[in-house]
């Protein structure tokens, strides 16, 4: 097993007169073990710091029973807003003297499973994940193996699993309040995944915001079912062939509402000039298309630390966060696509 430099090993065996096995196994933490004295043992410590040995990180985490791993489940690598998470989430842990290793679940209940096997199997110290669905007993699972586990974006605020997350039913209700403030009463609202917590609170906001308003609620406008830019497309397209079309589109993904633009383009409809456009998640160059597009600004890098922190830190002290629930505030970034009518 190479746990240590060889060559280190040597020069303290040769140092203390103790067999290479002898020094490998007190190095190792095994001495009760194979019950070698303590006077031996501090006798091979000692000329190891003398010689100024340094041990691997499979070393280290022989001796803390820990791998020095985490693993980060996210369901769309591809997406902006969660590889903006992953990037934070790899560069906390590194600074901490942790490696991640990322699997995308690619929205699969399946796929998910499979990772969250494969993590297991790999003695990862703990998880980060943002479940694709409400069917998580493989998390539980994990967690009864007393693996820290942290969620991010998606949650479930009754099984006891720390989360950190974004006030979605605050940012979507100010969006369409916007829109109505604005002369809209058609909004659209096209959703991602039904049943996730964050698009029930951001459907749970569009439709708070109307009934305050006095606006009839159209079932008929809130269309969708996943957060990819197909799903976006084509519920535009359908949305602007209704003959009472909408006035405006409330995306609940930047992946949505980027479908929505590439089916508003291909319609010869412009934004905000024929209908107006929110996304729920902002990027830094929604500010440079044309026009500039209005978006719910979301805490990514925050998200990603304050995981981290937390899964590291119940790793390390033992602590329970299993009441807790961070909820990051949310901003509209007004721009150019919402028109005044």
């Amino acid at each position: 097993m190479k746990e240590y430099n060889l060559k280190t090993i040597k020069h303290i065996a040769e140092k203390v007169q103790l067999s290479v096995s002898t020094v490998s196994r007190v190095l190792n933490g095994k001495t009760k073990k194979y019950r070698i004295s303590d006077k031996t043992s501090e006798l091979v410590l000692k000329a190891a710091k003398e010689l100024n040995y340094s041990p691997n990180l499979l070393a280290r985490g022989l001796r803390l029973s820990k791998t020095f791993t985490l693993g980060y489940i996210t369901p769309d690598i591809a997406n902006p807003f969660f590889s903006r998470i992953a990037d934070n989430v790899e560069k906390y842990a590194r600074q901490k003297g942790y490696s991640v290793v990322l699997c995308g679940s690619e929205e699969d209940t399946n796929v998910e499973k499979s990772s969250v096997k494969i993590l297991a199997d790999r003695q990862i110290d703990g998880l980060i994940i943002s479940p694709v669905s409400q069917e998580i007993q493989h998390i539980l699972d994990l967690r009864k193996r007393k693996i820290p586990i942290v969620m991010i974006d998606r949650y479930f605020p009754d099984m006891g699993i720390p989360f950190v997350t974004s006030e979605n039913y605050k940012g979507a209700f100010e969006s369409v309040k916007y829109l109505i403030e604005s002369g809209h009463k058609r909004i659209a609202c096209i959703q991602g995944l039904k049943n996730t917590l964050p698009i029930m609170e951001r459907v749970r906001g569009y439709k708070t915001a109307l009934k305050e308003h006095n606006i009839e609620i159209d079932e008929t406008l809130i269309v969708g079912d996943n957060f990819s830019e197909q799903n976006g497309y084509i519920e535009t397209k359908l949305l602007m062939k209704k003959a009472n079309s909408p006035t405006a589109i409330f995306g609940l993904s930047n992946l949505i509402s980027f479908g929505a633009m590439r089916a508003l383009k291909e319609e010869g409809l412009s934004i905000p000039n024929n209908i107006s456009l929110i996304t729920f998640d902002d990027l830094p160059y929604l500010d440079f298309l044309s026009p500039s597009i209005t978006a719910v600004e979301q805490q990514g890098n925050e998200i990603g630390n304050i995981a981290t922190k937390i899964l590291i830190d119940q790793i390390e002290t033992g602590r329970s966060y299993e009441s807790e629930g961070i909820f990051l505030p949310t901003k509209l970034t007004i721009r150019n696509s919402v028109k005044k009518i």
